[in-house]
């Protein structure tokens, strides 16, 4: 088992409080690793837990787990755990889990699932959505399919998307979030292999080869998992068609670093926007 063999793999540093009187990890938080790499491993899938389990009508049990441990984590080591959905059988759904340090294999296992209606708890049939939405992301496939049209087009799934990030979690007015260049901006939707409004963000043209980037919203629980970045990537590619050659967004404060990785630089001094911090920013696009 090489750590080569999992598409998908969740970086952790242990922490001193895993450590046990040995200076080694303490042998159950081995499991606590491969479950957090599983919820990493759904969002990787563009996955909202909650919400994709609701959609296919039920849910996921853990069955069976098995620990084989071949080495050790010590404190403050940086590891990686992988995921790789290995078998898929009628209502249940086998994982192989393993951590590494570098190339090194510590410890591996397996984790059994069962997909079972969530009122009574009785395996059912693993949904045919999600038997191919698992194939398919281990063969390779891509998880999200970016959408770029007007607001006629994609206007419902943007605004709920802004609804439930501006207004329901950061306590935005709606008359402030809703406006008047909606009608005229290009939009971009992520949606996933569900069907599922992920991520949104708008186009302007600010001046004369000048592209204004706003209103960027991601579901909270796939933040992270490279969905903003999607819909950004979108937005350039449509500036730079429409003969745009800069980029000019106002990131609010939490996400300065997030732009400042996608090649953003800070312009001006920072300001408030809606009563929240923000920062100008610009860009080749």
């Amino acid at each position: 088992m090489k750590r080569a063999d999992f598409r998908f793999r969740d970086r952790l540093r242990v922490r001193w409080a895993e450590v046990d009187m040995q200076k080694i990890v303490f042998n159950g938080h081995y499991l606590m690793y491969f479950d957090t790499a599983v919820a990493g491993y759904w969002r990787a899938l563009a996955m909202p837990y909650h919400e994709a389990m609701e959609h296919l009508q039920g849910d996921l049990y853990v069955r069976k787990a098995t620990v084989e441990y071949l080495g050790s984590a010590r404190y403050d080591d940086l590891c990686e755990a992988g995921i790789r959905c290995e078998r898929i059988g009628n209502s249940s759904i086998l994982f192989h889990a393993a951590l590494f340090r570098g190339e090194t294999l510590l410890v591996h296992g397996e984790l059994v699932y069962v997909f079972a209606d969530p009122a009574t708890q009785t395996s059912r049939p693993v949904p045919a959505e999600l038997r191919a939405l698992l194939g398919d992301f281990e063969a390779g496939a891509p998880m999200l399919d970016v959408r770029v049209g007007t607001w006629n087009e994609l206007g419902r799934e943007a605004a709920g998307l802004r609804r439930r990030v501006f207004v329901d979690e950061q306590g935005i007015a709606p008359e402030i979030e809703l406006d008047a260049a909606d009608a005229s901006a290009l939009h971009a939707v992520a949606f996933n292999r569900f069907g599922m409004a992920l991520a949104t963000g708008r186009l302007l043209e600010h001046a004369p080869g000048v592209g204004r980037i706003g209103r960027m919203a991601v579901l909270p629980t796939l933040r992270g998992a490279g969905i903003g970045r999607a819909v950004l990537d979108a937005l350039a590619d449509a500036a730079r068609q429409r003969g745009l050659g800069r980029l000019l967004l106002h990131a609010q404060a939490g996400a300065v670093d997030f732009y400042r990785r996608l090649g953003f630089v800070p312009h001006g001094p920072a300001f408030e926007e809606a009563g929240i911090p923000h920062q100008e920013m610009l860009r080749h696009a």
